[in-house]
């Protein structure tokens, strides 16, 4: 009975396919959040008869065979990276990038990790920071006398210091792209980092061609679409049934089988 294998692969691909769907709807308030989607294959096929094999010695030939494939398997659980919402929240260090890239954040063990969630606060030194404590690439320290920082949409840093009357320009925030977004590897924390399969981070000045810009006193929110979210999940939900349904026709036709004189 190689249907109950086969539901059975079918039931371990729904179970993925809706955890892949809780994820998404757990990160709905997560900022810079990118929803995921779970993609299937069908496994190998056994060849009851192969097409195109001569069924005669006159060489006549099968013009279909007999195929029965064997399940399913998961080929990939792929990051779809639309642009989020754009949140108002007036807090100075709340940035959000309009556009394509990443901001650049060194680690503690020196790595650098790349994240869309621009929530940043000023540590006890002034630097630009993520809300773990991790430091904004490529490194900016506030002046401890600032009475007011801003962040144009080039992502150039001004502070205006107690006493003075034009701010000063304290640093240049840069922004990365990667050729195969997809393929960057999640760190949790809002963090990814870089693969072979991501390709070189790729860094530039913020509103350069290609490059996003950058918006001040905004958050992007996630780009997670609930309506789509519960409608996958009750998809994913029948079809888990119909293959635990499958199985269970199965188990009936192997008890007739057993039951038989």
């Amino acid at each position: 009975m190689r249907s109950l294998s086969i539901a059975a692969t079918g039931m371990l691909a729904q179970q993925l396919n809706v955890e892949v769907i809780s994820n998404n709807i757990a990160n709905m308030n997560t900022s810079g959040f990118r929803r995921q989607r779970a993609e299937f294959q069908d496994l190998l096929y056994q060849n009851l008869r192969r097409s195109g094999s001569q069924s005669s010695d006159t060489g006549t030939v099968v013009p279909s065979g007999v195929e029965v494939g064997t399940g399913v398997k998961t080929a990939a659980v792929y990051r779809i990276a639309e642009q989020g919402n754009l949140r108002s929240t007036d807090n100075t260090y709340d940035l959000a990038i309009q556009g394509k890239g990443f901001f650049r954040v060194t680690l503690p063990s020196g790595e650098e990790a790349y994240t869309r969630a621009g929530s940043f606060q000023v540590s006890a030194q002034g630097q630009l920071v993520t809300a773990d404590g991790f430091i904004v690439a490529p490194g900016i320290t506030i002046p401890a006398d600032t009475i007011d920082v801003s962040i144009n949409n080039n992502g150039e840093v001004a502070a205006k210091v107690d006493g003075t009357v034009d701010p000063t320009v304290v640093g240049q925030l840069e922004l990365v792209l990667f050729f195969n977004d997809a393929g960057l590897e999640s760190k949790g924390g809002n963090l990814f980092m870089e693969t072979p399969a991501s390709g070189t981070a790729t860094p530039g000045v913020p509103g350069s061609p290609g490059y996003g810009s950058i918006l001040q006193g905004f958050l992007e929110t996630s780009n997670v679409n609930a309506v789509s979210e519960i409608t996958s999940l009750i998809t994913a939900q029948r079809a888990y049934e119909m293959n635990s349904r499958v199985i269970t026709a199965s188990d009936e036709m192997l008890r007739t089988m057993a039951n038989l004189r």
